[in-house]
């Protein structure tokens, strides 16, 4: 069983920064891959980014690419999402998700623990 808490959303302007945390229980923290996803008002939940359990290998969607930069500190039990340059349609509540697979997904369903949620709010 794994619990998810994030943090370190708010409210900035266009261009602006924003680091999520998302912090995990369990000890076995490092056998998960973990994912972020976000979901806009009235829009389906959608994939951000995923890590492997190692952080040797990211994943993002073609819409943060380059902007957004996913990482894990397993001995914290802590995975990060630091989002630079942000636009208005980052706006969302980001969720944090924990896969218990070796293979990374862009799935939702794959995903088998998930966090409360944190909203981010990009102003223009």
């Amino acid at each position: 069983q794994v619990q998810l808490v994030e943090s370190g959303g708010g409210l900035v302007q266009a261009g602006g920064s924003l680091r999520l945390s998302c912090a995990a229980s369990g000890r076995t923290f490092r056998s998960y891959v973990m994912g972020w996803f976000r979901q806009a008002p009235g829009k389906a939940r959608e994939f951000v980014v995923s890590i492997s359990w190692s952080g040797s290998n990211t994943y993002y969607a073609d819409s943060v690419k380059g902007r957004f930069t996913i990482s894990r500190d397993n001995a914290k039990n802590t995975v990060y999402l630091q989002m630079n340059s942000l636009k208005p349609e980052d706006t969302a509540v980001y969720y944090c998700a924990a896969r218990w697979d070796v293979r990374a997904s862009v799935t939702m369903t794959d995903y088998d623990y998930w966090g409360q949620g944190t909203q981010v709010t990009v102003s223009s």
